[in-house]
């Protein structure tokens, strides 16, 4: 993200909620972001599959950002080992 943008791109992030977490199959999703504008987005969801077909759903939702990116997300898929919290 483009560093001057965190404030936005959070309250942007903030009004999607529904929408991010009413994906088929989500679980969890972490946002995190330092003052320079990196960071990750980590998801949990049910399967491969779901994420899979959640992609274009992810992709519109990611379209929003436009002004607020450096450059496109790149993502990456994982297979969960633990998923631990408090």
């Amino acid at each position: 993200m483009k560093p001057e943008s965190r404030d936005a791109a959070t309250e942007l992030l903030n009004s999607l909620r529904d929408q991010i977490m009413g994906m088929p199959g989500m679980h969890n999703f972490v946002n995190v972001m330092n003052a320079d504008g990196s960071g990750c987005v980590i998801s949990v969801v049910e399967s491969e599959e779901s994420s899979d077909a959640n992609a274009e759903r992810v992709a519109a939702l990611w379209s929003h950002f436009s002004e607020y990116l450096e450059a496109p997300p790149e993502a990456e898929g994982y297979d969960v080992i633990a998923n631990w919290s408090n």
